[in-house]
């Protein structure tokens, strides 16, 4: 008669209770998460700058120690220079780690302590760095870290060699090596790429910054919301509980006066009792279905409700007094609901009971619901009470009704004290700027509903302590008329992000040496102050000064020292400018300084330039004893009503300042719109973006001219030197002497090199593909003294030899006589890093610096290549015949074979074969042609195959 259970019944109700936990748990799982992410977001933001500050810091002192070493030759600096750069392989092995797919926690760790990076933020840097590591500012932070473990590798190797050279040598003076010139290009390139680091840490704090706060404020709006839409959720479900015990009560009168409520009847000493139909319905029968007696209540009974129960009714009974109980009963579907039964007992005259009358409900819906009304207001208390925010609830009056314990703390009353006191007294939330109270209208915003947020620059006066630096959300409540019957206040403490956002607007705008604003900052006040000469015709003047010895003191004695003499001519610039008082004093980078004089005349303004130009003249600067005279290049500009933008001022500001150093430094130099030596430089300075245009869209190409040998013995192949020519936009080749003065004197020409050896080298390994590897013997090229003197640039020629396995003995490097000996100990340094592995080497022009005659012998060139204007004149004129001879006499004499450039026609080289020069060179053997790879289609500018030998 009884049907089977239905099992949707539960897991409807488990589905129900689910709908109202989820939104408390997600609030709770979200700030959470919000609050542990924003500490480890911040925590690993002031460990990334704290990090970068130690690992300069080691950095410095790596190099510091490693200098007074090969001074003092003590295993002591030695040591400390080891133990200065194990910090900085600590950070690596931390950052190693954590590039790995499954990083070992411990090893990071160690690896961050190591780098001294505190304890407590270890783990947010782990999570941060694995969490974020491909997004644009943790990629950048990476690509710099590690670009400074590589320099900190080569630092490394620079050190032991300089160790193994003063082993070797014992006590005697070590002289100046190839390792301490590497050491000091390397510390040179970390100094700007520390700078990089910081400037990258001052825009990933500023971006992680914004996310936090607008994450924080969206978090706190969406929580206010969610808040009053469970209050309201409580508020009906109530209402509904009370609607539903109302109905009950009418029921159990109905019960009892025969109404629809469930009757039963049972008389003492049977076993069957008598129900209702409304109590058959309620169980789940018909009256033909279900007859029921004592048996069949204990057998559905549920075992846990049958002592208690029988105890209930029995107890009463026997007394004839009243009683109730509650159980659950297996209806026909099986499911067990909650009862209500009440009754009482008609005793006989013995005293004993003969029948219990009584009536019965079903509550399992008022059951469910009131526990899920107190599991809601559970819920919500522990919300409440566990979230990191204030939360501040009011009636219709602003009273206070209840502050969870983040409010406690924050505002200094507790929950008893502060109910029914005005919110503004509680919570005092005053404008920083103004002191008036955010509150102080409650009344009027509670009756127009004129809430909103707080700004952040508003702080809460606390009962008692100091005031705190707080945002938040002022949100109304409202009833189902949408009436307002109180609000909700929800405040965040933001006084360590207030904090964390000076500090790092702080190092943001100022140079961390000298505590100077920075390039950036400078821009701006001039942006400002440009912007007052326009609307306002006020005259301002801009200095942009450069230090004439800033250079030989670094070279000399370190970049610390460096470093030091940066900070003492800040302090000299800033004694001599009235800061704060219309001058600004800004260290652009380097060893530039730039000045802004504002309200200033264009004489006052030379004055005050003049004043710094000769106050630094008189200044000197000691190291170790050793004195050294200062002096300043400095370049004015007068700003008066102008349509000049801030990166005109400064580059006509650089211009001039640059021109003082070609005049002879140590000078002042006035910027004027129609200076001609102004439009020669900015002629010059023309060549410079064609020249960048060119390397980066391949708009330079290769010639190469015959080299030939004069003598039996000139072996087999080809003997060429390659030459560099640029395309302009027409397709017409421009020469070598229009553009390559500008790549000199501007700092490109290094660039130049490396284009010129890549695709020489790319060519030759071509070549030798297709028409065997005999086809050249030996390929020249020229080299600036820049380039041979800057220490990565001989890494870079060993890495395109393996690139494109041309052998070492194939390439002869030409330099010039003056470059050489210009730059005698770089290229000595190159040239034997080259000789070791087999390339050889020709001093080019050599003859018109008769005078470096001496230095031939410290430099071990192969090759002498007479200076043209000897060769081309040699047949008319006898001078210039007698040094094409002396020249190949002495070449001869030290061992070297002599090169004759300019063989214009084939008297020449026959006059040069009947002297025994080695080599000619020129249009009497034959014209520059393309120097292109095989296969080159033409618009790939390759024209004309170079013939093969033969």
């Amino acid at each position: 008669m009884m049907s089977t259970p239905r099992p949707e019944e539960p897991l409807r109700h488990r589905g129900r209770t689910w709908a109202i936990i989820w939104p408390f748990l997600a609030i709770v799982v979200i700030l959470t998460v919000m609050a542990y992410a924003s500490m480890d977001v911040l925590a690993a933001a002031r460990a990334f700058v704290t990090g970068e500050s130690v690992w300069s810091k080691a950095q410095k002192e790596a190099v510091y120690h490693l200098l007074r070493y090969s001074q003092t030759h003590s295993d002591l600096d030695f040591e400390n220079f080891r133990h200065a750069v194990e910090v900085t392989r600590s950070d690596r092995r931390a950052r190693a780690e954590m590039e790995k797919d499954r990083p070992d926690f411990e090893i990071v760790r160690a690896g961050l302590l190591g780098g001294q990076v505190d304890a407590a933020d270890v783990r947010p840097v782990y999570t941060v760095y694995r969490s974020f590591r491909h997004v644009s500012f943790i990629e950048r932070i990476a690509a710099i870290w590690e670009e400074g473990d590589r320099h900190i590798d080569a630092l490394d190797r620079a050190g032991e060699v300089l160790h193994r050279e003063i082993q070797q040598q014992g006590l005697k003076p070590v002289a100046p090596s190839m390792a301490l010139e590497r050491i000091y290009g390397i510390d040179a390139e970390l100094t700007p790429l520390e700078h990089h680091f910081s400037e990258t840490m001052g825009d990933m704090a500023r971006e992680v910054e914004l996310l936090l706060i607008l994450a924080t404020l969206v978090i706190a709006a969406a929580l206010v919301p969610i808040g009053i839409l469970l209050s309201r959720r409580m508020v009906d479900k109530g209402i509904a509980f009370e609607q539903a015990l109302r109905t009950s009560e009418e029921r159990f009168e109905l019960a009892a006066n025969g109404s629809n409520n469930g009757i039963w009847d049972w008389s003492a000493g049977h076993e069957d009792i008598y129900i209702s139909p409304r109590l058959q319905d309620l169980l789940g029968f018909t009256e033909h279905d279900l007859s029921v007696n004592l048996a069949w209540i204990r057998d559905h009974l549920h075992p846990d409700d049958l002592e208690t129960t029988r105890m209930a009714i029995q107890t009463q009974s026997l007394t004839g007094q009243p009683f109730e109980a509650e159980f659950r009963l297996a209806v026909r579907s099986g499911e067990y609901r909650w009862f209500s039964i009440g009754g009482q007992a008609i005793l006989d005259s013995a005293g004993r009971p003969k029948r219990v009358v009584g009536s019965m409900s079903d509550t399992t819906e008022y059951r469910v619901a009131s526990d899920q009304l107190l599991a809601e207001k559970e819920r919500l208390r522990v919300t409440l009470e566990s979230i990191g925010d204030a939360v501040i609830t009011t009636d219709t009056e602003g009273r206070v009704q209840y502050l969870n314990p983040a409010a406690e703390a924050l505002t200094g009353w507790t929950e008893d004290e502060a109910r029914e006191h005005p919110l503004g007294q509680v919570c005092m939330v005053v404008d920083e700027s103004s002191g008036l109270p955010m509150l102080r209208d409650i009344d009027a915003a509670l009756r127009n509903n004129r809430l909103g947020t707080t700004e952040r620059n508003t702080v809460l006066e606390p009962r008692r302590g100091i005031p705190i630096d707080v945002s938040g959300v002022i949100a109304a409540i409202h009833d189902e008329q949408m009436q307002v019957r109180g609000l909700v206040v929800a405040l965040h403490d933001v006084s360590q992000e207030r904090r964390h956002h000076e500090e790092l607007s702080q190092r943001a705008s100022h140079d961390a040496l000298t505590g100077l604003i920075n390039r950036g900052e400078f821009d701006a006040r001039l942006a400002r102050a440009l912007e007052t000469a326009r609307e306002e015709g006020r005259d301002h003047a801009v200095l942009y000064l450069d230090l004439d010895q800033f250079k030989v003191v670094n070279d000399t004695c370190g970049h610390a020292a460096g470093d030091i003499l940066i900070k003492q001519v800040s302090q000299i610039l800033s004694d001599r400018l009235r800061i704060g008082m219309g001058d600004t004093l800004a260290r652009l980078g380097g060893d530039e300084f730039g000045v802004l004089l504002e309200n200033r005349s264009a004489d006052e303004a030379l004055e005050l330039a003049n004043d710094l130009c000769a106050t630094m003249n008189v200044s000197r600067f000691a190291w170790l004893g050793r004195p050294f005279t200062l002096g300043v290049s400095i370049g004015l500009v007068n700003v008066q009503e102008t349509a000049l933008t801030v990166s005109d001022v400064l580059s006509k500001a650089d211009e001039t300042c640059y021109l003082a150093k070609d005049k002879g430094r140590n000078r002042v130099q006035v910027y004027h719109p129609d200076d001609h030596e102004l439009r020669v430089r900015r002629s010059e300075m023309e060549w410079i973006p064609r020249i960048r245009a060119a390397l980066e869209v391949d708009g330079l190409c290769l010639y190469a001219q015959e080299i030939l040998p004069l003598g039996t013995d000139g072996g087999s192949g080809q003997h060429v030197e390659v030459l560099v020519r640029m395309i302009d936009a027409d397709g017409m080749i421009i020469l070598p002497m229009a553009f390559i003065p500008s790549a000199e004197r501007f700092g490109l020409m290094i660039d130049v090199d490396m284009w010129v050896v890549r695709e020489a080298f790319a060519t030759i390994a071509a070549r030798r593909a297709a028409f065997g590897p005999d086809c050249i013997a030996l390929c020249a090229i020229n080299l600036s003294g820049k380039s041979v003197g800057e220490a990565h640039f001989s890494e870079f020629v060993t890495e395109q030899f393996v690139r494109h396995d041309v052998p070492f003995d194939c390439i002869c490097f030409e330099l010039t006589e003056s470059a050489a000996i210009n730059n005698l100990e770089g290229a000595r340094r190159f040239m034997a890093q080259m000789q070791a592995v087999g390339c050889k080497f020709a001093l080019d022009d050599f003859g018109v610096g008769f005078s470096s005659l001496s230095q031939l012998r410290r430099l071990p060139v192969d090759y002498l290549k007479i200076d043209g204007g000897f060769v081309k004149d040699m047949l008319r004129d006898p001078t210039a015949c007698s040094m094409v001879k002396s020249i190949n006499e002495i070449g001869h004499v030290m061992g070297k074979k002599t090169i004759a450039e300019f063989a214009e026609d084939g008297a020449i080289v026959a006059e040069l074969r009947r002297m025994g020069v080695d080599f000619a060179q020129g249009d009497g053997v034959g014209q520059p042609i393309p120097f292109d790879r095989p296969g080159a289609t033409p618009g790939e500018r390759r024209r004309i195959p170079l013939a093969l030998p033969g």
